[in-house]
């Protein structure tokens, strides 16, 4: 019997040759099958498909057909380490711990990973092929089992660790000598037998609004709708007849794919009607109109909901992985600034922030700064935008407007002496407002150092924070409880004042000059850091809440990193 299927495999392997000598053009990618007579020599014979391997992805990252291997250096370094030798496999017994990593990568969904990132269908049918007695004699087949295994996890702990929305230049895994060290002891660590789940999660970060929303991923997964839907391209372009057309015919299609219509042409009567039944369903006013909210909900389906919250647990791992004790974390899409102290929020007020046509960037800072009763310099940009073509159409704008202007010398320049009509993209003189209560500004603002000129302030339109939507700046930000903002870092200060140091203003002394109508620049002591960004969804009473993707910046990463990924869940 030994020698029968001694000549079987002769035979096989024969064939394969014969196979694959004749179709060499066409499968160039894949390499091919080393088949091992004698199932005692197949483990040597791994060891030698691994660094053939490993030795033609670095010149063909491709060679492995139907495969992308993420971290190619740091596999060349792990197995060269390892003499080559495979890591999940003792002679061809796969390690259990195996086991374990491809259950894990069944449910990656949870962790807001798309499982396919991380070869979790090859590895499970190079698993189920292994059973076959026959193949178990192919030792590139095993070899491949092994460094998807190893590439698959090296994988997950990098985006767990930094997430997927970084430049290649600074993932972890594309510096193998800087990072092999932290890499490799991951997995040496659960390979020799640490909990995968204590792991991974220790990678994860350590803040309250990731820990919170996290929690609730496998809640969402276990119940989301994974059908794929019509989207929605809202607002068309202006005065194509095209686009608002295809516009109506991909309403249509969707409402058809939510149940309210049959799917043939219909009337716009029927459109509305079926609107309104959505409305309905949805509890939310029954115009039976087309709206930039009414297509922003039916683009949200679960699939895109799912994009969001991985988006989201991304962005929290570009925080630094340190954060001081107390800082003030700005959340644009929720229109919320929260100062927190020692993990907890000391201080939480409604914001304004800027437009979709001039958002408010996101960036680390430090308040270090506040003035009382400030000035405002109309930025260049609003100049071109809005102070010129304002100038050209009324004379009176500036006053209107409570602005001035004034030359190089700080001189103050009649607005009807300038000649606005040859002005397009700037003007040589600076525009600005003086303080007080109708200045900008407000009577308080908060500076920090960075290059978009951005800060922190007051307001004279304090009204507009009832609104919901409150994208309405020009890019800076508008505290609501500016006085209890003024009055935490004051204290700050007060509280970790050095002995022998002393302090040239209080909270007191803050209200005393405004009430006074008074100018002072005040130099905090202790600055406070500062983290403005995009968190799009979050974790409020034990459920997911989705804000408006105000600059659509979560639906430009969704078409950049995760459009094409499947999501499959068991």
């Amino acid at each position: 019997m030994h020698a029968l299927l001694k000549i079987f495999i002769f035979l096989f392997i024969a064939g394969s040759m014969f196979i694959f000598s004749c179709n060499r053009k066409r499968n160039t990618a894949l390499p091919p099958r080393q088949m091992v007579a004698d199932l005692n020599a197949v483990p040597a014979e791994i060891t030698n498909q691994i660094y053939s391997i490993i030795k033609g992805l670095n010149d063909d990252p491709g060679m492995v057909k139907g495969l992308s291997f993420s971290c190619i250096p740091l596999l060349g370094k792990l197995y060269d380490e390892n003499g080559n030798e495979p890591l999940w496999l003792k002679q061809l017994t796969i390690n259990p711990k195996a086991d374990t990593f491809q259950l894990y990568l069944a449910n990656a969904a949870n962790d807001g990973l798309f499982r396919n990132d991380y070869h979790y269908d090859s590895i499970l049918r190079w698993r189920s092929d292994l059973k076959d007695s026959l193949k178990q004699h192919d030792a590139t087949l095993w070899a491949k089992l092994d460094l998807a295994l190893t590439d698959g996890f090296l994988h997950v702990v990098q985006d767990l660790k930094q997430g997927r929305l970084l430049p290649d230049s600074q993932l972890m895994c594309h510096h193998a000598d800087a990072n092999f060290s932290f890499f490799s002891k991951q997995l040496d660590k659960y390979i020799k037998g640490e909990n995968l789940d204590s792991l991974l999660i220790r990678l994860q970060p350590v803040f309250p609004g990731y820990d919170s929303l996290h929690m609730l991923v496998k809640n969402f997964v276990g119940e989301m709708d994974t059908a794929r839907y019509t989207y929605i391209n809202y607002p068309f372009t202006k005065g194509s007849v095209s686009d608002s057309i295809k516009m109506i015919q991909n309403l249509t299609r969707r409402l058809t794919e939510e149940g309210l219509l049959n799917g043939r042409m219909v009337d716009s009567v029927a459109l509305s009607e079926a609107i309104k039944l959505y409305q309905h369903k949805h509890k939310i006013a029954e115009t039976g109109t087309i709206s930039s909210f009414l297509v922003e909900m039916l683009n949200l389906t679960d699939r895109m909901k799912f994009a969001r919250i991985a988006i989201t647990l991304d962005r929290y791992k570009a925080m630094p992985l340190t954060l001081p004790e107390q800082f003030i974390l700005v959340n644009l899409p929720s229109f919320w600034l929260k100062v927190y102290r020692a993990d907890t929020v000391a201080l939480a007020s409604k914001i304004i922030c800027g437009k979709a046509s001039t958002p408010t960037p996101f960036i680390n800072g430090a308040i270090s700064e506040i003035i009382t009763f400030p000035t405002w310099t109309v930025p260049a940009s609003i100049v071109e935008k809005e102070i010129i073509p304002g100038m050209k159409k009324s004379p009176g704008y500036l006053s209107k407007k409570g602005l001035s202007i004034y030359d190089k010398n700080e001189e103050w320049v009649d607005p009807d002496t300038v000649n606005w009509q040859k002005y397009k993209k700037g003007i040589p003189y600076k525009v600005m407002q003086g303080s007080g209560h109708n200045n900008a500004l407000g009577v308080i603002k908060f500076n920090f150092f960075n290059p978009f000129d951005i800060y922190l302030h007051d307001t004279n339109q304090r009204y507009l924070f009832k609104k919901i939507m409150r994208a309405l700046s020009h890019g800076c930000i508008r505290v609501e409880q500016w006085e209890n903002l003024a009055a935490f870092i004051a204290q700050t200060d007060s509280l970790n004042l050095a002995k022998n140091d002393n302090l040239n203003y209080n909270f007191d002394s803050i209200n005393t000059w405004i009430e006074n109508r008074e100018r002072h620049i005040i130099k905090v002591k202790n600055r406070l850091s500062l983290y403005i960004r995009y968190f799009s969804c979050e974790a409020i009473n034990g459920k997911i809440h989705f804000y408006e993707d105000i600059y659509k910046d979560d639906k430009h990463l969704n078409e950049k990193y995760f459009r094409n990924k499947q999501l499959v869940f068991n």
